[in-house]
């Protein structure tokens, strides 16, 4: 089947994580995204622990096809060139480029793309139809804009590390890089905006995602301004504070999320531990008062989940109309037929090397009725595309080719 964004040319100068997600997901939905980086690698993350290759993955390199296993995952369905900037020619080349492109997604630090003279104006004088996506810490506005940022900067300045963690203890980061995920995934929606507007406007524009923004937008849909002043801790830990019961509880072999949403899976939860007389009673059947309560709550689910394995436990609150769900870690994802039925759960391809045992990527996460989605190559190799889009798009000769080669334009 056709692919949504068929047809549309992305120009990739990102590095690190979230924008290298955004046009990941830009090539997932189809487009043809020409990633961009520096003739000499200094740039690039494919030389960058831990490399997977024919030995497997490890913090060394130990064969020259190693390549990172990061960049194998986030560089899949792109094309790969290489341009020097900073030069005038290759600025150039790049300017050209962008009379035939649709988007540019950068995710520099604040300033250096007008330093570099390929900012939103300039682009926009050459290509009124360019869609501009600057992804930064802050955003490109405001007086904390030219601050660096990285995940672990982000999650403490939007207040994720504040409510991370458990009642008392010191503020935890979320176990993965979130917000450089979750603005990779704002900036692919809000190129999908734009693209979306264009064809209503016939004129392209700036997309501002700030990584903080975006974190922020979603942590602050619970009111956790008010959280002490309603005599509750900020941090905690794996309940939800709306809900009782819902909790992380020790089984007898290893953990379960188990819990209730609804009056209905609270009458399921009772079911499930055999304590169905407190159905009655106008204290254990009020959500308020359980919320206020928890301890009390979470105490008799406590005792029933430590008499259980995770297996019996998940499945006796689910029969019984329960919430619950076993904790699967990297093994039990790998062996989840769910996720492989689902093609969410795929073997990682090396450019030069095939299908890499034992080392899985995530799928694309939306699947569409009328449409395909998907990376339909691997990771290249860097500057794989030189000669396909120097060539073929720009129409340069071969020597010509060379000789950019060989003053480090490209």
């Amino acid at each position: 089947m056709r692919k949504i964004l068929d047809g549309v040319r992305v120009l990739d100068l990102t590095q690190f994580f979230s924008g290298p997600q955004a046009t990941l997901f830009l090539a997932g939905l189809g487009a043809e995204v020409i990633r961009i980086d520096s003739p000499d690698g200094a740039d690039t993350v494919a030389v960058a622990p831990p490399y997977a290759g024919a030995n497997g993955v490890s913090f060394d390199r130990t064969t020259p096809d190693d390549l990172s296993v990061n960049y194998l995952k986030r560089t899949r369905g792109k094309k790969a060139i290489s341009l020097n900037l900073k030069k005038a020619e290759g600025k150039a080349l790049f300017l050209r480029l962008v009379e035939q492109a649709d988007v540019v997604v950068e995710n520099f630090t604040v300033g250096v793309a007008e330093r570099l003279g390929i900012d939103h104006p300039r682009l926009a004088d050459i290509n009124p139809r360019i869609i501009y996506c600057a992804l930064t810490g802050y955003g490109s506005t405001g007086p904390d804009r030219g601050m660096k940022a990285y995940d672990v900067t982000v999650q403490a300045a939007a207040g994720l590390m504040s409510v991370t963690g458990l009642p008392g203890q010191p503020p935890m980061k979320a176990g993965t890089a979130l917000s450089d995920a979750i603005a990779g995934t704002f900036a692919m929606s809000g190129v999908l905006a734009a693209l979306l507007d264009r064809t209503r406007t016939g004129r392209g524009q700036f997309v501002d995602v700030s990584m903080v923004d975006c974190l922020f937008s979603l942590l602050f849909d619970d009111p956790i301004d008010w959280y002490e002043r309603l005599g509750v801790p900020v941090r905690q830990g794996n309940r939800i504070l709306r809900f009782s019961p819902i909790n992380t509880y020790a089984t007898s072999d290893g953990w379960a999320v188990l819990g209730a949403a609804t009056a209905g899976q609270w009458a399921g939860v009772l079911k499930a531990i055999g304590r169905e007389e407190l159905a009655d009673d106008p204290d254990w059947s009020s959500l308020d008062w359980r919320v206020a309560n928890n301890d009390k709550v979470d105490a008799i689910v406590r005792n029933w989940a430590a008499k259980h394995t995770t297996a019996d436990a998940v499945a006796t609150m689910l029969a019984a109309g329960a919430v619950a769900s076993e904790i699967r870690g990297p093994e039990e994802l790998a062996a989840w037929p769910h996720l492989k039925a689902r093609d969410m759960y795929l073997p990682l391809e090396h450019p030069t090397l095939g299908r890499l045992a034992d080392v899985g990527a995530p799928g694309f996460p939306l699947k569409f009725g009328a449409a395909a989605a998907g990376y339909d190559s691997p990771a290249p190799m860097p500057r794989q595309h030189n000669q396909e889009v120097f060539g073929k798009i720009l129409g340069l000769d071969e020597a010509e080719i060379k000789r950019l080669v060989e003053a480090g334009v490209i």
